[in-house]
């Protein structure tokens, strides 16, 4: 019998221990849960100031040489050439039946382009891209870049006294700077529906900056429980539970990430794995569709919950859900046959042997407060 493999730790290890985290078993890492003041308080806390998330067990790599751009357009269908200096997209890996391998963030920078992969996902990622466009680029893996977050309406301030010049970024903009003596590379995006930044710096020196962020009146950190509320107030989705290999970007809901360009009719339309499915798709619509619902009562409905009607007929089923600190409701999101995916159509969740009442509800649930410029 193997013993059990031992868990990765990011770089600032030892200050979530010392700033007392509850530590948990996290895709392969030991990841702070959350801190002494508990979940909802760090979920209201980005919501009103600034969190610090801890999130170094990303995978972060650069595609590099003339042909990347043209490349990474053959494994998914996202606008990648097109994407100016200075600009970030959201994107995603997809298979032959047009599934989600993975999703990612991908910003075009002066002499490459960088991506950050999920956790979880991160070596199947990496050899998914060396063996296809390895030969066109050079794949170059960033395991001595560690990743941070700083999220919430205060984040600004907070990060324009290491560098007054990061206040100049829009939403999905990046660009390098230097942070009280710090190079690093910061792009004004995250996971939370809030104002923020993810700033990649190097292992040996994330633990000086954390401390730095962590010495302004608005910033606390905040550890992965938060990060799910948050992200799922955002109407955001998490791979492995509201996206997977099964699920196509329609069914999912996340055709705004696919630019004209790569449709039909479009100048480079197609190209990359699954792009018939997806064209078949978008042209006439699916048979199953996420969406967002919202508790009648104050019952939390979790992943895995069986969606019914009245009568109890099966009609889909939940990927993520919680009791929303920001609504004080319940929220969750599934996917339901598509004739019951209607706006304010109403149906129940199956919790603990109870019919929970529940109704369709646009997503996000809590308004993005991103700055567009």
């Amino acid at each position: 019998m193997s013993l059990p493999a031992a868990l990765l730790k990011t770089p600032l290890h030892a200050l979530h221990l010392e700033l007392g985290a509850k530590m948990v078993p996290f895709a392969g890492y030991e990841m702070p849960v959350n801190y002494p003041g508990g979940i909802i308080a760090e979920h209201k806390h980005c919501r009103e100031a600034a969190a610090l998330f801890d999130v170094s067990h990303m995978g972060q790599c650069r595609l590099i040489g003339d042909d990347a751009a043209k490349a990474l357009e053959s494994l998914i269908p996202v606008d990648v050439i097109g994407l100016g200096v200075g600009k970030q997209r959201y994107g995603f890996f997809t298979n032959k039946s047009g599934g989600i391998l993975d999703d990612l963030m991908i910003t075009r920078r002066e002499h490459d382009l960088l991506l950050v992969v999920n956790a979880a996902c991160k070596k199947a990622d990496l050899t998914h891209l060396v063996t296809h466009i390895g030969h066109r680029c050079t794949v170059q893996p960033l395991p001595d870049q560690a990743l941070l977050a700083l999220q919430g309406p205060k984040a600004v301030d907070a990060l324009r006294r290491l560098n007054p010049e990061v206040a100049t970024l829009v939403f999905m903009t990046g660009k390098a700077f230097s942070l009280d003596g710090i190079n690093c590379y910061v792009t004004r995006s995250g996971y939370t529906g809030e104002d923020g930044f993810e700033i990649s710096v190097a292992n040996e020196h994330v633990e000086a900056l954390a401390r730095k962020l962590l010495a302004q009146p608005e910033v606390r950190p905040v550890g992965l429980g938060a990060r799910d509320t948050l992200r799922l107030e955002a109407g955001l989705c998490l791979y492995g539970h509201d996206i997977n290999e099964n699920t196509t970007p329609v069914e999912a809901g996340l055709t705004w990430a696919i630019q004209k360009v790569r449709r039909v009719g479009g100048a480079r339309h197609g190209g990359y794995p699954g792009a018939a499915a997806i064209d078949a798709q978008l042209a006439t619509g699916t048979t199953n569709k996420r969406v967002g619902l919202l508790g009648l009562e104050r019952v939390p409905v979790r992943e895995g919950a069986t969606i019914v009607d009245a009568r109890g007929h099966k009609l889909g089923h939940v990927t993520s859900g919680t009791l929303a600190p920001s609504v004080n409701q319940a929220i969750a999101m599934a996917y339901l046959a598509s004739n019951h995916a209607l706006p304010h159509h109403e149906l129940f969740a199956e919790v603990r042997g109870k019919r929970q009442p529940m109704r369709v509800a646009p997503t996000p649930f809590v308004p993005h407060r991103y700055v567009r410029g």
